[in-house]
This record gives C-alpha cells, structure tokens and sequence, in this order.
C-alpha cells in the first residue's frame, strides 16, 4: 500500500460509496486512525524509553543522535488519517455500523 504522506484531495463520493453516508463513513475513518495512532505511539513510546534517563545532562541531549534519528523517522510517517483513508478508499478495512445486520466486522 502507497500512502502518500501529502495532501491530497478526495472525492466525496467515492468515500460515501462504502456505507452510502458520508458521515459514516467519516467515523469509519476517525475510528481506524485513532487505532493507527495508538499503535504509533506505543511502537515509538518503546522505541524512545530505551533512551530514558533519571539525569538529564546536557551532554546527554545533544550525543544521542539515534533517538533523533528515530523521532524524525515517526514525524516523516504519514499521519494516522491518511493512512485510515486509503485503507478505506482501497476497501481494505472490515467494519460493522451498529443496528445493521451486515456481514462486516467493526473496528
């Protein structure tokens, strides 16, 4: 999957087509990348706490290049909606709406 990190603009339509509501599918794509966002943060948050310190030194800060490598490489990634609309877009995402009796998964 190509996700590309710029903005890029998108046809209503095409995003309604799947649950034939826009607003839909809106939380559809809100819910998938508050999912992406977490498992970002924690991928990063144990990334980053092999760096953690009780002293913060001066010298510390500025001789740990591998921890900046590694917070540039997350701040380069695509934001999590972005990455939850191609998904949706690309029908690769298994959702249920409440109150239907649908064959899809939720979220």
């Amino acid at each position: 999957m190509a996700v590309q990190s710029s903005v890029v603009t998108r046809d209503v339509e095409k995003i309604a087509d799947q649950t034939g509501n826009i607003y839909e599918s809106v939380v559809v794509i809100s819910k998938r990348a508050r999912q992406i966002a977490v498992n970002i943060k924690e991928e990063l948050n144990n990334k980053l706490a092999e760096f953690a310190t009780t002293v913060d030194n001066l010298e510390e800060v500025f001789e740990n290049r591998e921890q900046i490598e590694i917070s540039k490489f997350y701040e380069r990634m695509p934001k999590p909606t972005t990455t939850a609309t191609e998904e949706f877009i690309e029908e690769k995402l298994n959702f249920r709406l409440r109150g239907e009796g649908d064959t899809r998964q939720e979220l």
